[in-house]
């Protein structure tokens, strides 16, 4: 992006697309009804969003993306979003039957070292 030093020139360039505030995306919520989801919680996309509903831009994204089980983590980073946003959309995709998740398996609320290393890995290849 060229600047003329106009102070009326856009902050940001043409690739960038609309930006809009986290907080918008989810109606200035912070909290979702459906509790906290952890990072390592995944989510599947129980079906697709039938055209009746009334999807965030993201939200759809997310079932696009969540055919196969990804971590809280991994759609908070593939989105781009803070995770106290994704939660709150992900806690309206559950509320509405588009969602499920699924805690991992773990031994007296420790996760597993496998788990653990799982994760590590994830965590890595982003």
């Amino acid at each position: 992006m060229r600047t003329t030093g106009d102070p009326d020139e856009a902050w940001y360039d043409e690739d960038a697309g609309p930006v809009a505030r986290p907080y918008t995306v989810t109606r200035g919520r912070l909290t979702s009804d459906h509790g906290r989801l952890d990072l390592i919680s995944l989510v599947v996309a129980r079906r697709a969003a039938p055209a009746s509903a009334q999807l965030f831009p993201e939200q759809a994204r997310i079932i696009e993306r969540c055919h196969r089980p990804l971590s809280v983590a991994e759609v908070a980073a593939e989105l781009g979003l803070p995770l106290g946003s994704v939660r709150v959309l992900l806690g309206d995709l559950l509320a509405a039957g588009l969602i499920e998740t699924h805690e991992p398996p773990t031994l007296s609320g420790v996760p597993s070292r496998a788990l653990l290393e799982a994760l590590l890995d994830g965590l890595r290849t982003l």
